[in-house]
């Protein structure tokens, strides 16, 4: 059997779309489990794309995965139980703690470099 490849095309106005797409032969309708903390997402979608051996993949992302942390959404193909895509999300406190503290770094870092410029410049004229 062929192997199925899920390419990311979008995420627009809370749905997620795809392309999958068997490698080499053709193959059937792809079946595909999408999973939040181990629970099915509701509302995905599998249908022939304009292409050949393409199909569409969208599914809505579930209000509860958009939270403080990070959530992850798991695709897996039913038929072999490969792991196709993950899609995260880093939101709220975690993600603005984190961002501070690179912030403070790179400044911090750039005070240094500023400061050996300058001094490079002073001893050398």
């Amino acid at each position: 059997m062929s192997a199925l490849t899920l390419t990311k095309i979008r995420l627009f106005e809370g749905t997620w779309e795809g392309a999958l797409t068997y490698t080499g032969d053709a193959g059937p309708t792809p079946e595909v489990e999408v999973t939040y903390l181990g629970e099915a997402v509701e509302g995905v979608s599998v249908q022939p794309a304009e292409a050949a051996n393409t199909w569409q993949l969208k599914f809505p992302i579930p209000s509860e995965s958009l939270s403080d942390g990070v959530q992850t959404i798991v695709i897996t193909d039913r038929t072999t139980g490969d792991r196709l895509d993950a899609v995260s999300f880093i939101a709220g406190e975690a993600l603005a703690d984190d961002l501070r503290a690179e912030i403070d770094l790179l400044r911090a870092e750039l005070d240094m470099l500023k400061r050996a410029f300058r001094r490079h410049c002073v001893e050398t004229m």
